[in-house]
């Protein structure tokens, strides 16, 4: 028996100098000299020789000034920068001593909206909030980054109370 293992280590270390051998092999194979100066086989560029050139564009839509345009008649794609007030309130009572910042007596909007601004905010000042009872609640007194959201959503916020 040990002479059966002793043919098989000798045959797998004639096998890793075999393998060993034919590695450097390939390797010697891949490689490009770099004596010689020899120019690319290859130029990347020929592909673009037979492309065509963008015809220029025509002479009188340069002479156009942009201002010169038609004004714009409907507003559609206007934002509403009158859509009413909203009170900014900072409260602490019955809540444990931690302040909330209320927005409060919206008009008529939709929960999906009040949602999405709640939303708005709550990423703007890096803290939790919610929407209860048709109001937006944010954790911490953040009156004046949520002023400035309700600002840009076209509200027009007021700073109620304390």
């Amino acid at each position: 028996m040990p002479h059966l293992a002793k043919s098989v280590d000798g045959a797998l270390e004639l096998g890793s100098s075999l393998a060993l051998q034919i590695t450097v092999a390939r390797k010697k194979q891949q490689r490009i000299s770099t004596v010689g100066g020899g120019s690319l086989t290859q130029n990347p560029f020929d592909a673009l020789d037979g492309l065509e050139v963008a015809p220029d564009p025509p002479a009188d839509s340069l002479l156009r000034e942009p201002s010169v345009e038609q004004e714009k008649t409907s507003t559609r794609g206007k934002k509403n920068k009158n859509r009413g007030r909203v009170d900014l309130i900072r409260q602490t009572a019955h809540r444990g001593g931690k302040t909330v910042t209320v927005a409060c007596n919206f008009p008529p909007i939709g929960e999906a909206e009040k949602k999405d601004l709640a939303k708005k905010m709550q990423k703007a000042c890096s803290v939790g909030g919610t929407v209860k009872d048709g109001n937006i609640e944010i954790q911490g007194d953040k009156r004046t980054v949520m002023k400035q959201i309700l600002i840009e959503a076209g509200f027009r916020p007021v700073f109620a109370g304390g």
